[in-house]
């Protein structure tokens, strides 16, 4: 299977893909396509504009695209395209969101990983968590425009492995 996990920042995507990776033998992990760019020299602006967002989101695009089963991916391009929409709330992303749903279609299984209440993971004011809030709101929102599985997990890092385990027996 193709697993995206997808949720804000500070929600423990990427505590959750860990965990699944050393339960799943067999998966690699793809981690948040950020951290890929930055280690291989690509530099961000301090703060995210527009264009950092759509370099992540083509570079999701590819991971997706190229890859073969057993994977799990830490963001793709449906939360990435969330930051976007968020940041630059009267860009039109049509085009984008159509490109989005394309690459959906090659994942198996889309693990939304929801800021709870109460929030299981602190988040401090520059964690931006007015931003956090908007893009979590806007995942519910989109979530089950993309015709592919979606499951929302919630609770302890086990009780969310389970959960994911538990669907992709």
């Amino acid at each position: 299977m193709r697993i995206a996990i997808v949720g804000a920042h500070r929600v423990g995507k990427s505590t959750l893909a860990e965990e699944l990776l050393m339960n799943l033998p067999g998966y690699i992990l793809e981690m948040e396509p950020y951290y890929q760019l930055e280690t291989s020299g690509h530099e961000f602006s301090e703060i995210p504009t527009a264009e950092d967002f759509i370099e992540q989101f083509n570079y999701s695009a590819r991971l997706v695209s190229k890859s073969e089963d057993n994977v799990i991916f830490d963001r793709c391009v449906i939360d990435i395209l969330a930051y976007l929409h968020v940041i630059v709330p009267g860009m039109n992303i049509q085009l984008l969101f159509e490109a989005a749903q394309s690459v959906i279609a090659g994942i198996d299984l889309l693990v939304f990983v929801p800021i709870e209440e109460p929030d299981l993971i602190a988040c401090r004011q520059t964690d931006l968590p007015k931003l956090r809030s908007r893009v979590n709101n806007l995942l519910y929102d989109w979530i089950g425009d993309f015709g592919i599985e979606v499951i929302e997990v919630g609770g302890s890092l086990s009780n969310r492995r389970d959960q994911v385990l538990a669907k992709i027996s």
